[in-house]
């Protein structure tokens, strides 16, 4: 089930409503903690077993949590964090990683002739473990180092844990951002109506940018890389810049709406990581909630900016790339992410300060070259990708069909031209100043109606963070 469906909009969403308003405040967090688990479900019907893969989470880490609390000596509490991340890390490779790793044994021994040969499980990826994972190592990691006590009732860490919201795709939230509302939180009209605004703008994100610029790189996957031309290879791979970009915001704006609704505050996600000077500026813009993690999780507690940064650097980025998927192409995303920032951090970075305007260029390139890594698994097919967008440099072997950017040039001017100014700010600046004024409201009336009608139509693709 995806927000951007007639099955939660307009059947789950309300009966869960319905019921959460109408329960007592001592039994909200079990409305949350059933919907959610009924939420999660509906997503694994084809492998029901995925729920005693989650519930295992929640409690393996809430009886490790409350062990760690009663031991005196670190090397006890040290012995329990272990033996929970164990299992919270163990269970994310077998299902992400072992198959990546077997392949590429598999691959090493026949190329050296020994003969040998690891089976391939073949699991599917669990939806969402790749968040869930993350947000219950937070809250070990943080009851570990005493930052927070653990929690005693199960069925408040497995609200925290599997709340619907952002079970799947995050935002990324920390146990310790939500522990007094889990307990006690308030819930007003306006509450619910700045949820419902916030819900519709994450909508229409989702299916009217990101699902229509996106159609555009479907049809150039489709008509092969080797037959595109360089205006329409460009075209193609800002397509997906913006796809991946609103179909990510859309989720989060939403899953922070519905969040709202409940009486949480969910941390911000994104602050138009476009609109960025620098590599570095850009991901400290894009999925704040992941950089945070692995800042907090990882880049500190190996030293920071203290013992061996660019080593940390390096790591962080390498595993961030991993975090995303079990590919080369990943790895290679992570490396030249790195690469970047640390030319930046070598003085790069203070030449775009200097001149900005000289920063925007670099990035006009960097970002969609960056995404080109990362959408395109196969190698060869990102060089051949990389020889359309600067022909100079060499053409690929092919029959380019000369004229095709006018055409989808023609077919999808006003979804790009649209996804160009909302990466802008500016109409989301116009937004917050007439917020709850009339013309405001009937526009996200319309925005919400407009979505509903492309819905019908068919125009309402998964989330494309629901595969990492």
């Amino acid at each position: 089930m995806v927000f951007s469906s007639f099955s939660f909009l307009f059947y789950f969403l309300p009966a869960f409503l319905l019921v959460y308003f109408l329960t007592p405040a001592s039994r909200k967090n079990t409305v949350i903690f059933a919907a959610s688990l009924l939420f999660y479900y509906y997503g694994v019907t084809e492998h029901p077993y995925y729920m005693i893969l989650i519930l295992l989470s929640v409690a393996i880490n809430s009886a490790a949590a409350r062990s760690m609390e009663r031991c005196a000596g670190k090397r006890q509490r040290r012995m329990w964090l272990t033996a929970a991340m164990a299992w919270n890390l163990g269970s994310l490779f077998v299902f992400k990683y072992l198959d990546f790793l077997s392949g590429n044994l598999n691959l090493l021994s026949d190329k050296a002739g020994l003969g040998f040969h690891v089976p391939m499980t073949r699991l599917i990826l669990p939806l969402g473990i790749s968040f869930y994972t993350f947000q219950i190592s937070s809250y070990l990691f943080d009851v570990y180092r005493k930052k927070i006590p653990a929690e005693r009732s199960f069925l408040t860490l497995g609200t925290y844990l599997c709340m619907f919201p952002q079970l799947i795709a995050g935002p990324i939230v920390t146990y310790s951002e939500i522990r007094e509302k889990l307990r006690s939180r308030v819930h007003s009209f306006r509450h619910v109506e700045d949820g419902l605004r916030e819900f519709t703008i994450g909508l229409a994100c989702k299916v009217l940018l990101a699902n229509r610029v996106g159609n555009l790189w479907t049809q150039v996957n489709t008509i092969g890389f080797e037959s595109i031309s360089c205006p329409l290879a460009w075209m193609g791979i800002a397509a997906y810049s913006f796809q991946i970009y609103f179909d990510f915001y859309g989720y989060s704006l939403m899953a922070k709406g519905l969040g709202r609704i409940m009486g949480f505050a969910f941390p911000d996600n994104f602050r138009h990581p476009y609109l960025a000077r620098s590599m570095t500026e850009f991901w400290r813009r894009w999925h704040m909630t992941l950089g945070g993690w692995f800042r907090e999780y990882v880049y500190i507690p190996l030293g920071g900016n203290r013992h061996h940064p660019y080593r940390n650097l390096f790591l962080v980025w390498m595993l961030t790339g991993l975090w995303h998927g079990a590919s080369w192409n990943f790895v290679l995303w992570g490396f030249v992410l790195f690469v970047l920032i640390l030319l930046e951090k070598c003085g790069l970075g203070k030449l775009f300060d200097r001149l900005p305007v000289l920063g925007h260029l670099y990035m006009l390139f960097a970002i969609p070259l960056t995404w080109l890594v990362f959408a395109v698994p196969d190698p060869g097919q990102t060089a051949v990708y990389l020889g359309r967008l600067a022909p100079l440099a060499g053409q690929a072997d092919g029959i380019v069909f000369q004229g095709d950017f006018l055409k989808y040039g023609k077919d999808y001017f006003l979804p790009l031209a649209a996804s160009l100014l909302c990466c802008t700010g500016l109409p989301g600046r116009w937004y917050e100043a007439k917020k709850y004024t009339l013309p405001a409201t009937l526009a996200l009336v319309v925005l919400f109606w407009a979505c509903v009608y492309c819905m019908y139509l068919g125009l309402d693709d998964p989330f494309l963070y629901y595969q990492f």
